[in-house]
């Protein structure tokens, strides 16, 4: 089996769990992105290479790049909403290249795009926190196992001043709370 090592070592079957659990955040408001920003095609290739990485593809240069453009496209978005879905699915094809190294930083990697889709869903609620708080709880239970896993490698997710990185701290906490 492939490893990358760091400080401590992560598997590609680790790294398609985590590009998994980040791909199906991105894949539930891609088209929040794809309604606002019609013709943009590069959040939808992000995340079609994060799903080719997730399905047993070998992670190569199309995830880096994807993932860039994506992240690209989120910063010419017009809306909050919109912004944050791009950067969902740019987020989902970066999973593939989460480096072993124990920074809080990388925890964004892990968690961030769940937080993002998140806020998409409160923002589309009405600016409702409840909302998000709502979708916090199920990204909670849709975590697996082998996520907790990674995660409990890493240091807890930067605090910030933020919605979503409040968001992603709630979700860091609870994956990280006894069960």
């Amino acid at each position: 089996m492939t490893t990358v090592a760091g400080d401590f070592d992560l598997t590609m079957d680790e790294l398609r769990v985590v590009a998994r659990y980040a791909a199906e955040s991105a894949q539930e408001v891609l088209p929040v992105f794809e309604e606002a920003v019609p013709g943009d095609p590069r959040p939808r290739a992000a995340l079609d290479a994060a799903w080719e990485f997730v399905d047993g593809a070998r992670r190569t240069k199309l995830q880096r790049v994807t993932s860039l453009d994506a992240h690209r496209a989120a910063k010419e978005a017009g809306t909050e909403a919109a912004r944050l879905a791009a950067r969902c699915a740019g987020d989902a094809a970066a999973a593939a290249y989460l480096h072993p190294i124990a920074r809080a930083t990388q925890v964004g990697h892990i968690l961030r795009a769940a937080a993002c889709a998140a806020r998409v869903a409160e923002l589309n609620a009405g600016d409702d926190p409840a909302v998000g708080n709502t979708l916090i709880e199920q990204a909670g239970r849709r975590a697996t196992p082998v996520l907790v896993d990674v995660l409990s490698r890493y240091p807890l997710a930067p605090t910030g001043k933020n919605r979503v990185a409040h968001l992603m701290s709630t979700l860091d906490a609870s994956l990280r709370a006894p069960r």
